[in-house]
């Protein structure tokens, strides 16, 4: 969960007091994955540009509060009514409060019967019509719901993108129509909708042109991405050309400035040969794929609608890494479907044993309402799903130790993001005030001592030799000594010559 957020108070009609200065602040608290991370950030940019909101962290101060929220497990759903019912005291300030995303998607009108308190509700594809609800709500005194599923639109009514660091989200897709058994996404962000490839491309090319270096592609199903191609790139007989994930991902690579690329969330059925073998040509494609498979029993996979075996889904990884021999590999697993046997959850440990992940998302099924899997019949004890859920964390944590050790002594390429989560923090490890951290580009996080030019190596890429492998963080330190990298861009950009030890 995270805070997007800016200080004020307000009338109840959308005209906030602010903190004095006639501005008005809005604090955004988003739950659950990349996708709403980047709406939360849409969000923010839409109310300034329409109303002059400005983010704030301190709720107390906000004339506006949203939460935009996940239903994909229960108890994300329900921390979203406990956080509302936090926030209730400041409606006797005229604050509004808003709920978005899945949660506002799925139950729709329902979440007025449950908070009456609530002014708006609105769901992923209408955020942008966030002005004209809250002054639909100032002038009809009553909440506002929209929860319709307007295809591209709100893609067509966002403003430009603004960034602040290095790196940055890009939706390129929403929705997804696979229909999995137990997901929600069908029923919350509706079927895949596929934004132009010029679109995307303009608003990466608008990002590098703010200093961004890095792009992560963003949707639900994001490898079965088919945009549209400009109207001059017709095929035979005048129809438009469609282009795929695996060209929409060499076209990106040719934006000045795009140094790295990374993408989430993708399904091991769109995993063409085509997208394989753009990882062997392009370079700025990272070496980490982050690939879903929930089980490792084929039976369970049926009963999923996954649509692949798990011998299939090898397939894909061994053809990958014939041309990325260094991929890290991570995954999402969910323990305890209905029906899930001992032979079936030993079937899950084997294959990650056979892929060897370097990290995981793993949960206990949750039954969603509406969704079909929520019918099944369910008789496996929740203590043993726990049970097995430990064993197969455990199974990973193993993973992440051996091949965080086996970096150690190696060059990584990191871009560096700011001051490490101890940064200034007394008494913890790694806390000194020039303390930095980057991310390589197979998605570990380095900490080092960034000298007294730290400031300046931010958002910057830089060698560093891997000093240490902690379990779940890298610490190492530069190649080149922190005065040359901050005082010689040219050395920088240009690293050191390449070893065998050396990962991009």
């Amino acid at each position: 969960m995270n805070d997007t957020s800016g200080n004020g108070s307000g009338d109840g009609n959308g005209n906030g007091n602010g903190n004095g200065n006639g501005s008005k602040k809005v604090f955004i608290r988003t739950f659950g994955c990349h996708m709403n991370e980047y709406d939360s950030s849409k969000i923010a940019d839409v109310l300034r540009a329409a109303d002059g909101y400005e983010p704030t962290t301190d709720v107390e101060q906000a004339d506006l509060i949203l939460f935009n929220t996940c239903s994909v497990r229960e108890k994300a759903q329900e921390k979203v009514f406990s956080d509302l019912g936090r926030v209730r005291h400041l409606k006797k300030k005229g604050v509004l409060i808003g709920v978005g995303g899945c949660v506002a998607s799925q139950e729709g009108a329902a979440i007025l019967e449950r908070a009456p308190y609530v002014d708006l509700v609105f769901g992923p594809q209408t955020l942008h019509r966030l002005p004209q609800m809250i002054a639909a709500r100032a002038a009809e005194q009553r909440p506002q719901v929209d929860i319709r599923f307007p295809e591209i639109e709100k893609f067509d009514h966002l403003p430009p993108a603004r960034t602040d660091g290095a790196s940055a989200f890009v939706s390129i897709m929403e929705g997804c129509s696979k229909y999995c058994s137990y997901c929600v996404v069908p029923y919350t962000r509706g079927e895949e909708v596929h934004r132009p490839l010029d679109d995307v491309l303009t608003e990466v090319a608008g990002l590098a042109d703010q200093g961004v270096k890095e792009v992560t592609l963003l949707g639900q199903n994001v490898n079965a991405y088919r945009g549209l191609m400009a109207s001059a790139e017709r095929g035979a007989g005048g129809t438009p050309d469609i282009a795929d994930f695996a060209l929409l991902i060499e076209y990106v690579a040719a934006i000045p400035g795009i140094e790295r690329i990374r993408y989430t969330t993708s399904h091991p059925n769109e995993f063409t040969l085509r997208l394989i073998d753009v990882y062997a040509r392009v370079p700025q494609l990272v070496s980490h794929l982050h690939l879903p498979v929930q089980h490792g029993s084929d039976r369970i996979l049926m009963a999923m609608k996954r649509g692949y075996t798990a011998i299939e889904y090898k397939s894909t990884i061994r053809k990958l890494r014939a041309v990325r021999p260094d991929i890290s590999l991570s995954s999402d697993f969910i323990v305890g479907f209905p029906g899930e046997t001992q032979d079936d959850f030993d079937k899950t440990m084997k294959l990650i044993d056979d892929i060897g992940y370097d990290s995981s998302f793993s949960f206990v099924f949750s039954a969603r309402p509406g969704t079909p899997a929520a019918a099944l019949a369910d008789e496996t004890p929740q203590a043993l799903k726990l049970q097995r859920l430990q064993q197969l964390q455990a199974r990973i944590e193993d993973n992440v130790r051996r091949i965080s050790a086996s970096r150690q002594g190696t060059v990584q390429r990191i871009l560096v993001e700011g001051p490490s989560r101890n940064s200034g923090k007394a008494g913890k490890a790694g806390s000194g005030a020039q303390e930095l951290m980057g991310r390589t580009a197979c998605n570990r996080i380095v900490n080092f001592d960034g000298g007294p030019h730290a400031a300046r190596l931010i958002g910057q890429m830089l060698d560093v030799t891997i000093t240490e492998a902690l379990p779940h963080s890298l610490r190492g330190t530069p190649v080149l000594h922190v005065s040359m990298v901050a005082d010689g861009g040219n050395a920088l950009n240009a690293g050191p010559a390449r070893s065998p030890a050396t990962t991009a």
